[in-house]
């Protein structure tokens, strides 16, 4: 993996939007600062994530479940909300492909399908139900503290669901990955004698996705985990040096947090040039937003800090985003993530005979088109003076996508030393929350009251 960034840079724009080259420097100068923050505070316990790659343990036991129990089922469906269910899904989707649950059960290898319920809309909870058999389908309850209120809803609706099928039954259906501890969740899974896995304490929801919380489902999908877990621990070790322009990570984290609060460039897009990646792309907004939005820096003071991100796909948004981030305020920073083995490769027909608007095209294939089209869009940002930089990888194999997940992980925990802020917590989520506990009548949440709402305006038609 590389990160390609002369185009952040003010003399390979127009001269006058960019950084300039003491920006630059003045980064560079500092790191080493950062770095010794970061180093102390993994010490201290808060970077907990770094020591994913290193569970061998882990895998082992959850290559075990896969292998027996999990391959007993013909569907596998995930209960969650944000962090544990939208890493999941966009790794799905990237190393198996999007068309993963409609191909034939001989395509797939016999491996199961996997539906992921990453919300409480009853239409769609209710269309997966009609849908899958319970007979056949292995539920993965996922929530780390074990009392999210989506979640907990969720799983009584499918528990209700599975027990109208199968009885007594229904707890071998069942698997929770939760706190090792304390929730709701491993109080049920202990006296229902529910299987269940642990998410390590130190591990928050929106990086929790190579641990058990993303490797059961996956591995279920017969995605090889371990391979996850090498990029992964590539992508640590790209990050261990003090040096900025040698820490892949460090340098992308940097670049954006200059271009936020020194350049005006408030909006940080991902746009990936693959459509294996579009679900990645929530996944990184997520990350980008939960750990860096924040009211408060560490030492208590207001500062209202946070870059806002914004997911793209290339091409398709050539057609749509790309003229307002072309010709628009020059409020945004563009992240390409561009793949060099896209897998096997469709030729354009030649005929001579079509129009030359057409004809053009044979000869070619679809994906020299599609980065033909990515370096276009970038050269073009660029000529406008829009700054713009490329996360390359190698393919979408597992091995790949763990360093990608790391390396955006490691990037948003040194963007969190840049901006001050702890990137490990949301307080603004927290409220809402409880906000939502007391209008329900949880105990204990009485107290909490929300702003009235005001009447709607009415107007005519």
């Amino acid at each position: 993996m590389r990160v390609n960034y002369a185009r952040m840079l003010q003399e390979r724009l127009d001269g006058v939007h960019g950084l300039a080259p003491p920006r630059l420097d003045a980064l560079v100068r500092r790191f080493p600062e950062v770095h010794g923050e970061l180093l102390a505070r993994r010490t201290e316990g808060e970077y907990g994530f770094y020591h994913l790659p290193e569970a061998s343990d882990t895998v082992a036991a959850i290559r075990r479940f896969s292998e027996g129990l999990g391959q007993a089922h013909e569907d596998v469906l995930v209960l969650g909300i944000g962090g544990s269910a939208l890493g999941t899904r966009a790794l799905l989707d990237a190393i198996r492909g999007r068309d993963w649950n409609q191909r034939s059960d001989e395509a797939r290898e016999y491996f199961p399908r996997v539906t992921v319920l990453d919300n409480v809309d009853p239409a769609a909870i209710g269309a997966a139900l009609q849908r899958l058999d319970p007979r056949r389908t292995l539920v993965n309850v996922i929530s780390k503290s074990g009392n999210t209120a989506e979640t907990l809803a969720q799983y009584l609706v499918v528990r209700a669901w599975l027990r109208e099928a199968l009885g007594d039954g229904a707890s071998r259906h069942l698997v929770f990955t939760t706190d090792p501890e304390s929730g709701a969740l491993r109080e049920m899974a202990t006296t229902a004698g529910v299987a269940s896995l642990e998410v390590p304490p130190a591990i928050g929801g929106r990086f929790s996705v190579l641990s058990p919380v993303g490797l059961l489902p996956l591995a279920l999908a017969g995605i090889e985990i371990d391979e996850l877990l090498g990029g992964a621990g590539e992508a640590v070790r790209r990050a261990e040096s003090d040096d900025l322009r040698e820490n892949p990570a460090a340098l992308y984290a940097a670049l954006m947090f200059a271009a936020d609060t020194q350049l005006g460039a408030r909006i940080q897009v991902l746009m990936p040039y693959c459509d294996g990646l579009r679900e990645f792309t929530a996944w990184y907004c997520q990350l980008w937003a939960e750990s860096l939005g924040k009211a408060h820096d560490r030492r208590g003071q207001l500062i209202h800090a946070g870059p806002t991100p914004l997911g793209a796909v290339g091409a398709t948004d050539q057609h749509s985003l790309v003229q307002l981030f072309m010709e628009g305020p020059f409020d945004k920073v563009v992240a390409f993530v561009s793949v060099d083995d896209l897998g096997p490769d469709l030729p354009i027909p030649s005929d001579p005979s079509l129009p030359e608007a057409a004809a053009f095209l044979g000869g070619h294939t679809l994906g020299e088109l599609l980065h033909t089209e990515y370096e276009a869009t970038s050269a073009a940002l660029a000529k406008a003076g829009r700054m713009n930089l490329t996360v390359r990888i190698r393919d979408l194999s597992a091995r790949s996508l763990g360093e990608l997940v790391m390396f955006f992980q490691i990037a948003v925990g040194y963007a969190g030393v840049w901006y001050g802020v702890n990137p490990f917590d949301q307080p603004g989520v927290e409220f809402g929350k409880r906000l939502t506990y007391a209008a329900l009548g949880r105990p204990g949440y009485q107290g909490e009251t929300a702003t009235p709402r005001p009447e709607p305006v009415r107007e005519g038609v």
